[in-house]
């Protein structure tokens, strides 16, 4: 007995099942708090969409953040930039599309990443340049394929 005359409770780790506790926590979860359908398809394909052995290109530029507003200009287009080592992407995001340039210019196949939607290839020119006619309707990142290296921006919502 303690001080408080009661007897002491004790735990026994034989009686005590995690992966049964684990299991009835994880069901009660599933009735009480479920993961959306879209959130879960939208996990699954952005893991399929994981590049392991790509490089990271860092956002050093985001136009939202680091850039003074320009008064009478209400609808400016959001200007990015990548930095992956030596090469950096310079993007324009529009209501009417992107707007890009690899630098330094060198040929390298784009895709454009988002959502649920598959990657949507971009055409690159001789001199890096890139467009697409579509803009991003939500989280979007780019993957850049230059020679034998993958490089693949921050994902960023539209």
């Amino acid at each position: 007995m303690n001080g408080n005359d009661m007897p002491e409770v004790g735990f026994d780790d034989g009686e005590f099942d995690g992966d049964l506790l684990e299991e009835e926590l994880r069901q009660a979860a599933a009735v009480l708090d479920p993961v959306p359908v879209e959130l879960r398809q939208l996990a699954l394909e952005a893991y399929a969409l994981h590049d392991l052995d790509a490089r990271i290109a860092e956002l050093t530029f985001d136009s939202l953040v680091d850039a003074l507003p320009v008064r009478g200009v209400p609808d400016s287009p959001r200007m990015l930039t990548f930095r992956a080592g030596e090469l950096t992407v310079d993007v324009e995001v529009t209501g009417e599309g992107l707007i890009g340039q690899v630098l330094p210019p060198q040929s390298a196949r784009i895709e454009v990443l988002g959502g649920p939607q598959t990657a949507r290839p971009v055409t690159v020119d001789t001199l890096g340049r890139f467009t697409s006619e579509q803009s991003p309707a939500g989280p979007f990142a780019l993957r850049l394929r230059t020679g034998g290296e993958v490089i693949v921006t921050e994902w960023l919502r539209a």
